[in-house]
């Protein structure tokens, strides 16, 4: 090899050393996430997101009976507004009371932003009483963490106070009062706070909800519900709503679905429980689960005070079951301090009760199914055991109760359409030839 020759492959060799160490650097980049001097600044070598997308491949959440707090853009800077407030909330056709939550609404409307994102959240008080706002799992400075006495002082009547700060780490959080909380909470006052990652981390999802946990003690008749209750809740919803108040869940076979679930109940935990699939808890409030971590499951215990987030794909179409699997918080102001009924022989207490009141019956003698659908006199303003109606009869379950609506496609309207089975895919009668023909007496003790 001449002198010349040499030389060149001595440059090419120092090239390619260059264009490898490049390479390394920007991988580590990549793998450290957006730096403090990117943070704040798009991602130049992604495409723009879609109509219905916050960052690429990354839809908008939906608030599941609400709706997202608008942002105004002021210098760089996303500028939000809440208002602490009573309002008229109807849980369910025929049930309404006066509660407290944020925008005239119950969660408050939700807030979703990006990781990197600088945030300017002004919040009005108009309440009788202070408040504060916690952002709660959000890491961020002291004094923005809002709670009264400790962090700041309380936002008085009539004050509006400025919250700033900068979304480090992305993830499904939630904000609630930090005065009060045992009144302002139960009463209403909280929602979710929803920050995506500003680059794509795990599986495109095609569809994103948000929904929130809670529970009321709403007496029969009542126009407030009773902040001082620490059982014998009688009013469980998500969002806010009792089914068949509860807006469905709409997606396509073979789609990817995330559905974020928050709990901020006064006292219990929730088991939220799917039928049709099964699902991987993907995160909580404290951040993202190890793909290795996850594991399959058909009900998330969503603890007080906690976030879950699960993913699934489904792949049988049809209306499908969502709700606690605590059965009483599928059920609406049942009264729980009745004696037990079932078996009981009520007829001489019956016949000497209709000379009194006629038509008189003793409930829960043979069991409770069919009582919500029976037209008899209630209280005003109560819904006690009231469900909504199915495509085969009255569904008796009310609550926390909501439907997922797998389709092969979603069109518009699909939300309020029941699921069409196809021929001979639905449990009916058994035929008797059949039941001889498979060895089964359907009198036969054992």
């Amino acid at each position: 090899m001449d002198r010349r020759s040499f030389v060149s492959m001595g440059a090419i060799a120092t090239g390619m050393a260059a264009l490898v160490k490049a390479s390394q650097s920007k991988a580590q980049s990549q793998d450290a996430g957006p730096t403090s001097a990117d943070a704040g600044q798009p991602d130049a070598s992604a495409a723009p997101p879609r109509a219905n997308e916050i960052t690429p491949g990354q839809p908008r959440v939906h608030t599941l009976n609400g709706e997202a707090l608008p942002w105004r853009i002021v210098d760089g800077v996303k500028v939000g507004h809440l208002v602490a407030e009573e309002i008229d909330h109807e849980f369910a056709p025929g049930l309404r009371a006066r509660v407290w939550g944020y925008n005239g609404r119950t969660p408050g409307p939700t807030l979703e932003a990006i990781e990197g994102d600088r945030l300017r959240i002004y919040v009005t008080n108009r309440l009788p009483e202070p408040t504060a706002v916690h952002w709660h799992g959000l890491i961020l400075p002291n004094g923005m963490d809002g709670v009264a006495g400790l962090t700041q002082r309380p936002i008085q009547p009539g004050e509006t106070f400025m919250y700033e700060f900068v979304l480090r780490d992305p993830g499904t959080f939630m904000y609630h009062p930090h005065y009060d909380e045992m009144t302002q909470i139960a009463l209403g006052m909280h929602g979710m706070f929803i920050v995506h990652p500003r680059r794509p981390r795990g599986p495109r999802v095609d569809r994103d909800f948000v929904l929130m946990t809670h529970e009321w003690k709403i007496d029969a008749g009542a126009r407030r519900p009773n902040p001082n209750a620490m059982a014998d809740f009688n009013v469980l919803t998500f969002n806010s709503k009792a089914f068949p108040a509860t807006e469905p869940i709409v997606c396509a076979r073979g789609e990817r679905v995330r559905i974020r679930i928050g709990n901020l109940s006064p006292m219990d935990h929730h088991p939220i429980h799917l039928h049709g699939l099964n699902f991987k808890i993907t995160a909580t409030d404290g951040g993202y689960i190890p793909e290795q971590a996850q594991h399959p499951a058909t009900t998330a215990l969503v603890q007080t005070g906690s976030t879950k987030v699960i993913e699934f794909v489904p792949q049988e179409p049809g209306d499908w079951a969502m709700h606690c699997h605590m059965t009483h918080h599928v059920m609406m102001q049942m009264g729980h301090n009745a004696p037990p009924m079932v078996g009981a022989n009520t007829r001489r207490l019956d016949r000497r009760m209709s000379r009194v009141v006629p038509d008189y019956m003793t409930m829960g003698t043979t069991g409770m199914g069919g009582m919500g659908e029976m037209p008899m006199p209630m209280p005003e303003n109560s819904l006690p055991m009231r469900g909504g109606p199915g495509p085969f009869s009255y569904i008796d379950m009310g609550g926390m109760f909501t439907i997922l609506k797998v389709r092969d496609r979603v069109v518009g309207g699909e939300r309020d359409r029941w699921f069409q089975h196809p021929p001979g895919t639905v449990a009916t009668v058994a035929d008797p030839a059949r039941m001889r023909a498979d060895g089964i007496d359907p009198d036969r003790r054992r």
